[in-house]
């Protein structure tokens, strides 16, 4: 995508069919090739999203941090972890470093069906995958990010 009208428009889009779902943005990155920002409800679901301007799709992430003494304790639930990641139609990506494990889930929306119904349906099911993921972790929700 070379337009940046385009990007424009996509950002535009995906800030008010969030505020439509009654979300509160807030904006972490913004440049010519990427756009990032966390969104919250009510309800406190949290997490957020990502546009890229070479990418087709809205791209919507958790993560769940860990500190690397907890190796073992994530390696015994990570089995689960992907059952319930699969289930709720969610990838996931995993990464470990010197200072820590981070568990990312992610959903991703086409930008040609992203409308009001199917951003609020991935929602619904990410914030059930998350919420899966945190029970099965034995995690409250100020332990997470």
């Amino acid at each position: 995508m070379k337009n940046p009208k385009v990007m424009e428009e996509r950002i535009r889009r995906v800030r008010v069919l969030f505020k439509e779902l009654g979300y509160t943005l807030h904006e972490t990155e913004r440049s010519e090739e990427t756009y990032s920002a966390g969104f919250e409800n009510e309800e406190g679901m949290q997490g957020g999203f990502f546009i890229d301007r070479s990418s087709r799709f809205l791209e919507i992430a958790y993560t769940f941090s860990f500190s690397p003494s907890m190796a073992e304790y994530v390696k015994t639930r990570l089995e689960e972890m992907l059952k319930i990641s699969y289930e709720f139609g969610c990838y996931i990506n995993l990464q470990t470093t010197n200072e820590e494990i981070a568990f990312s889930v992610f959903t991703k929306l086409y930008y040609t069906g992203l409308n009001y119904y199917a951003l609020k349906d991935s929602l619904r099911e990410f914030a059930l995958c998350v919420q899966a993921l945190t029970e099965l972790l034995e995690i409250t929700s100020t332990e997470s990010s």
